[in-house]
């Protein structure tokens, strides 16, 4: 699993003309699933992200969690994530989990990342054509792959 972590102002993510989640300060993840991701993966990542410390402190040294600096969580299905370039101009999209595979692993990490942070996670509808707003906040943005675990 691949996420994109942003720390945010304010995040929402819109369908079909309905805001269907959004926050005010906190952070965005976007979220990429491959097909050998499990459990494991998704545990691993909510852990890591609940436990980050990328808000400031009242010295303004990046020392809180977002559950310390009282943020708000939005998570967003996002197959891109695993693009492939390497061969001509548009990209493949093969290393992607198929909806079958992601759909269950990305909510099952939402509930996981509640449980981990005791925050509701905002969601985006999975497999929809989203519009996601964000006022990025410093900026500050994370890539995290538990692949790679770093």
């Amino acid at each position: 699993m691949r996420v994109v972590l942003q720390r945010v102002a304010e995040a929402s993510v819109t369908v079909d003309s309905v805001r269907v989640s959004a926050i005010g300060k906190g952070l965005l993840l976007l979220v990429g699933i491959e097909p050998d991701d499990g459990p494991g993966d998704l545990e691993w990542l909510a852990g890591k992200i609940a436990r980050m410390r990328i808000f400031p402190d009242d010295a303004g040294l990046m020392n809180r969690s977002v559950t310390e600096a009282g943020g708000e969580l939005i998570a967003v299905s996002q197959f891109t994530l695993f693009a492939s370039t390497k061969k001509g101009n548009r990209p493949s999209f093969i290393r992607a989990a198929g909806p079958d595979h992601a759909e269950p692993l990305y909510r099952r990490f939402c509930e996981t990342l509640e449980k981990e942070t005791g925050k509701p996670v905002g969601r985006g509808v999975f497999g929809a054509d989203m519009k996601v707003h964000l006022l990025n906040d410093g900026p500050v943005t994370i890539v995290i792959d538990s692949h790679n675990r770093e």
